[in-house]
């Protein structure tokens, strides 16, 4: 998922009904202790002091979208899980993927993390640390009912679409397509829609919560889910122990005392134990 570089970023409150639009600037703190320390429990640094605050890019349900005016979805209610262990509220900074792909929004201490339904790849982890695996993902082909592709290999020679700078974009382009790049998830699904593609290959969560609208039920199917071994992560700054193992905590836990299992529920569907058996990523 990414957006262009031009994009004005947002900083939106996850706990509030409400977000406006500002650039993201330093705020000062007193690192001493109090109220206004940047210190969070475990001894976890935070780059504002009472919050933690995530980078993501707005929208990619179910992971995090904004509905009735507040930011939710699986990733958002995960991450509120770490930030009620250390003791502080989240706020989401709505950013270009590239931003925090790259970890240039982490080095330059506009983010603590960056929750995204981002995929753990050797190239990403040159310039982030991640996360335990939270999610293992596939990825799915999406077309119109009346359009007669009924596979992958159908797509040959047909206009495709993909979220721009995605693993699903990666692999079209790997089995030699040339898909058609769209800015968010949003615009892929209207592409779609609109008729500027025939198909589309993207995350299968992605596509679960677009076929639960009836209107896009009707007239979309999944030509075939293509399991690409991925695994979701959480980034931080490289080097960013305690707060990593924070995170790693807080997933470690919500397995076990069926919290992840609700949340899954709740935002992806039909509970699949096999999304939650990711095994933990190497350091």
């Amino acid at each position: 998922m990414k957006t262009t570089l031009g994009r004005r970023t947002r900083i939106l409150a996850a706990t509030t009904a409400t977000a406006g639009l500002v650039l993201v600037a330093g705020c000062s703190s007193d690192d001493n202790g109090g109220s206004g320390t940047k210190t969070a429990a475990g001894g976890v640094e935070l780059v504002k002091a009472g919050r933690l605050t995530t980078c993501t890019h707005l929208p990619y349900p179910p992971f995090q979208s904004e509905i009735d005016g507040k930011v939710q979805g699986f990733d958002v209610s995960l991450i509120d899980l770490v930030a009620d262990d250390l003791g502080v509220q989240q706020d989401i900074v709505d950013q270009p993927f590239e931003n925090f792909k790259t970890g240039g929004s982490l080095n330059a201490g506009q983010c603590d993390l960056a929750a995204a339904g981002m995929t753990i790849t050797e190239e990403r982890k040159k310039n982030v640390d991640f996360s335990d695996p939270y999610f293992e993902a596939t990825q799915a082909v999406l077309v119109d009912k009346k359009s007669g592709i009924s596979s992958f290999a159908d797509l040959k020679g047909k206009k495709v679409g993909a979220q721009a700078q995605t693993t699903g974009e990666d692999y079209a382009k790997s089995k030699g397509l040339d898909p058609v790049s769209f800015e968010s998830s949003d615009a892929v699904i209207n592409g779609l829609r609109t008729g500027q593609v025939e198909a589309v290959v993207i995350d299968y969560p992605v596509v679960q919560g677009w076929l639960k609208d009836k209107a896009n039920a009707d007239a979309f199917e999944v030509a075939e889910q293509l399991n690409t071994g991925e695994q979701y992560g959480f980034t931080v700054k490289k080097g960013n122990t305690k707060l990593r193992e924070a995170i790693n905590k807080a997933i470690k836990d919500a397995k076990a005392d069926g919290t992840y299992k609700k949340l899954y529920e709740q935002w992806i569907g039909p509970y699949d134990e096999s999304a939650a058996s990711a095994s933990p990523a190497a350091s």
